[in-house]
């Protein structure tokens, strides 16, 4: 595991120990360091011995506008969302080419297919991580190398309540009322749980989606409203 919070990554990866009782690997890094992706896929095949499945999730970039988004921003987004995706296929993919089997799992957004008001950020760079997935998985899957990404609709996470204050200051509606409007755009009208984007990330990573790749799997409740 790795993530930029030193105390948030060691309780997280605490509390998989004590419930799973497994070994758990966790290194603070920043995935926009290329130099750094590389030490800590190094120090992973060092300990584990290979590097089996790899689970991209950069956080989003923050919600605004057109107009009111940076150059600073656009850079920022696509270093964090975009570029950091591209540094862990670079290191991981010859260590599964080694076993001929491997998993690559990027996390985006519901963004990809249907866009969201006040994320141009996420609806533009996300967009390009599903071209890097296309891409890498008709490249590899001869080497036995799978690569799909997952898009969450609305879920349950400190990114949604961000949104919805960034909405209730736009429209002067509480940020209740933001959460049940896009409990509604779903259509099992609920928002949906972290862990329920988790066993879609799992069933990718496992041998019965065997023949599953290049695909972008929304978990959003019916919220897409597209073909």
């Amino acid at each position: 595991m790795c993530a930029r919070n030193e105390g948030a990554l060691q309780a997280a990866a605490g509390g998989i120990r004590q419930q799973h009782k497994v070994d758990v690997f966790a290194q603070a890094l920043d995935v926009t360091n290329a130099d750094a992706v590389h030490d800590f896929v190094e120090a992973v095949v060092t300990k584990f011995g290979s590097a089996d499945i790899c689970v991209t999730n950069a956080g989003g970039p923050p919600a605004k506008g057109f107009l009111a988004t940076s150059l600073d921003d656009w850079h920022k987004a696509v270093e964090s969302n975009f570029l950091s995706a591209v540094y862990f296929a670079r290191e991981v993919i010859p260590h599964m080419q080694k076993r001929r089997w491997g998993r690559i799992v990027t996390i985006t957004s519901i963004t990809t297919k249907q866009p969201v008001l006040e994320l141009v950020l996420s609806n533009a760079v996300r967009s390009a991580v599903v071209g890097l997935v296309k891409s890498l998985a008709n490249e590899f899957g001869k080497d036995g190398i799978l690569v799909n990404n997952v898009g969450p609709g609305f879920t349950a996470t400190d990114r949604l309540k961000e949104l919805a204050k960034v909405r209730s200051a736009a429209s002067g509606k509480s940020q209740q009322e933001i959460f049940d409007g896009w409990a509604v755009d779903a259509a099992q009208k609920r928002i949906g749980e972290p862990s329920e984007v988790a066993d879609a990330i799992v069933w990718l990573a496992s041998e019965r989606a065997s023949f599953v790749t290049g695909q972008t799997i929304l978990v959003d409740g019916g919220a897409y409203k597209g073909l």
